[in-house]
């Protein structure tokens, strides 16, 4: 749908009459932007139709602002006020893919200062990782998995939860979680006055010894003390299926197992349940019977989809998940990531590349994909790394390489 709009308003040019077609069709967040688009692609700064794929246009020379400026779907309206508080906008008309209907709007959780970041080979200075958090806080992003409180002896990358948490600016709205895998780092979470808590457990025998040192159920057992003490304490807690469709040491996954595991961590008072394709090894049929066992134990709305992109499958896998009623995913800017115990497995999917894909799907989101794009940037430069992210890598190459336009 927003192509035909976004071809409509091209043909209609910036005057009146395309201001009164936005003003009666146009979904929010477009019209917003139709005008500016029309002006910019009608004075030949660019080519290209942009009705299959957003920013398809060329031209030498163009940067990322410029690139920002002519698609709306690179650049979609800041989040709201409203949104920053917990409530999602929703577009004019649902939103629908070939013909089946998809969530009119979607909770991103950020995961790369936890997720994204615990896999990386040296420590990161407390005021890279404080300054990343804050990036992230003004992109409009709702939840964003902030720390970790485990073992340093386990994953030094994490070991200044405290410092880290300490030193944020919060943004109200803002829900600033941590991962807790026991009592002891939990108390350090409530010290450290996380918004929320999680916890994970793994849906794979062998995952499970060689992440955590015990069994499934030991592992439950444990998590579920947890649950008790945030229950206690008033603060929510979200449950991560670790290894929901394969394993690295004993391969694929029943789904159904999967499903009892989060079926588990609901029991135990987990308000959300994400379920992760920790190694990326899933497939778009794969993840469409995870997720229909999993909704069998959960119910869909309470489930979140987090997806890692090793063999290039995160995308359709989310968009799968969408498909089936999915509204919460889980993502990594810059697509950082992978674990420390699954060997070869590759970084979580790109926020930036979830975000792109939401907006030419027409599903709301509230995330600014330029500030996005600023803290992917950061983060990249402070690690010395380039972005996995392909829409980052491609709006680099469209601004002539190098740093972000929008940071220079």
């Amino acid at each position: 749908m927003a192509a035909r709009v976004l071809s409509r308003a091209l043909a209609l040019g910036a005057g009146p009459e395309a201001r009164l077609f936005e003003s009666q069709l146009a979904p929010e967040w477009l019209s917003r932007s139709l005008t500016s688009a029309a002006a910019a692609w009608g004075s030949g700064s660019g080519s290209g139709s942009g009705s299959c794929a957003a920013g398809s246009g060329g031209g030498g020379g163009t940067t990322t602002a410029d690139a920002a400026a002519r698609s709306p779907l690179l650049r979609p309206a800041a989040p709201s006020a409203a949104h920053r508080a917990g409530s999602l906008r929703h577009f004019a008309s649902p939103p629908a893919f070939q013909g089946r209907a998809l969530p009119a709007s979607v909770k991103i959780v950020e995961v790369g200062p936890r997720d994204g970041l615990q896999n990386e080979p040296g420590v990161i200075p407390t005021p890279v990782k404080v300054e990343f958090i804050d990036r992230l806080s003004a992109t409009g992003l709702a939840y964003i998995e902030a720390a970790s409180f485990v073992s340093p002896k386990w994953v030094p990358q994490l070991a200044d939860g405290g410092d880290v948490m300490a030193a944020i600016r919060r943004r109200e709205g803002v829900v600033y979680s941590a991962l807790t895998p026991n009592l002891k780092g939990f108390q350090r979470a409530v010290e450290a006055r996380v918004d929320e808590v999680a916890i994970f457990a793994a849906a794979s025998e062998a995952f499970s010894q060689k992440n955590l040192n015990c069994s499934i159920a030991e592992s439950l057992a444990r998590f579920g003390q947890v649950a008790e003490a945030a229950k206690a304490a008033g603060i929510p807690v979200r449950g991560y299926v670790s290894c929901a469709a394969g394993c690295p040491y004993s391969g694929a996954v029943d789904p159904k197992d999967a499903a009892a595991v989060a079926r588990a961590l609901w029991d135990m008072g987990c308000h959300e349940v994400s379920m992760g394709d920790t190694i990326g090894v899933a497939t778009p049929a794969c993840v469409t019977t995870m997720f229909e066992a999993a909704a069998q134990e959960v119910p869909l709305e309470r489930l979140a989809a987090h997806m890692h992109d090793t063999y290039g499958q995160a995308l359709a896998n989310i968009l799968a998940a969408l498909q089936l009623g999915v509204g919460v995913v889980d993502a990594s800017v810059a697509g950082l990531g992978g674990c420390p115990y699954a060997k070869g497995a590759s970084g979580n999917v790109a926020t930036e590349d979830v975000v792109y894909m939401l907006n030419g799907l027409g599903v709301a989101h509230g995330v600014d994909l330029e500030a996005l794009l600023g803290a992917s940037d950061f983060i990249c430069a402070a690690l010395g790394r380039e972005p996995q992210s392909r829409v980052a890598r491609a709006l680099r190459a469209r601004g002539g390489g190098g740093r972000l336009e929008a940071e220079q």
